[in-house]
């Protein structure tokens, strides 16, 4: 498992964007998309390149319960940096707090492609240190220190929800091929211990390593 080291975040984004952009050239293409920092740059380059996203299907990892701060949403978070400025249907957006219609993603969906960041805590989605790798989509508990890496989008840390529904490590595991991006000195150590390291529960990220088609981009 290689960890490709980019020049900066702009060179991110933009290789992720190439693959997204092949992606979206394929049949009905179904893809899961992440939310936080690090994307930011990709969707906007995304969104810069004006593609053909009309016959596409998107899954988000995660959604908050019980938040009180609209604009911190998730699906807040993906209308305005994203969804709003494309040629989506929005029929074909799926948030994992929708659970009444979220399609079962562990049996036959082929979701074509799986974007994904890294925790401090080698979380990926909400699926945190302990999560079994055969979890499904449900709602989680957020540790401590997930709710304090938070805070800094939210007025106060009082203010962060204490639960979210994420989708789980074998529904994602499911996915044809899957990015994973880290961007920053911070994340280095625990990206190296993910994709380098034992394969552990504890490191809900070292999953990842026994994946057939997955790459991994980081920068500093």
């Amino acid at each position: 498992m290689e960890i490709k080291t980019l020049k900066n975040y702009k060179e991110l984004s933009s290789t992720v964007a190439d693959i997204v952009e092949y992606t979206l050239t394929l049949p009905e293409p179904k893809l899961i998309l992440p939310t936080g920092s690090t994307p930011l740059g990709l969707y906007k380059e995304l969104v810069n390149r004006q593609l053909d996203w009309s016959t596409t299907t998107t899954y988000n990892l995660d959604e908050y319960v019980d938040n009180t701060i609209q604009n911190q949403s998730y699906r807040y978070f993906m209308m305005e940096n994203l969804f709003k400025h494309i040629n989506m249907d929005d029929d074909n957006i799926y948030f994992s707090g929708d659970t009444a219609v979220w399609p079962d993603l562990s049996y036959g969906t082929e979701v074509d492609l799986c974007l994904l960041g890294i925790g401090g805590n080698g979380h990926i989605a909400f699926n945190e240190p302990g999560s079994s790798f055969e979890s499904e989509t449900r709602m989680v508990d957020l540790t401590e220190e997930t709710i304090k890496d938070n805070s800094r989008f939210f007025p106060s840390i009082n203010d962060v929800p204490t639960q979210a529904v994420t989708m789980g490590l074998k529904p994602i595991m499911s996915s044809k091929k899957i990015i994973l991006m880290a961007n920053g000195k911070h994340k280095k150590d625990i990206l190296e211990q993910a994709m380098y390291g034992d394969i552990t529960e504890n490191i809900p990220a070292s999953v990842l390593q026994t994946h057939t088609n997955m790459e991994t981009f980081y920068c500093d």
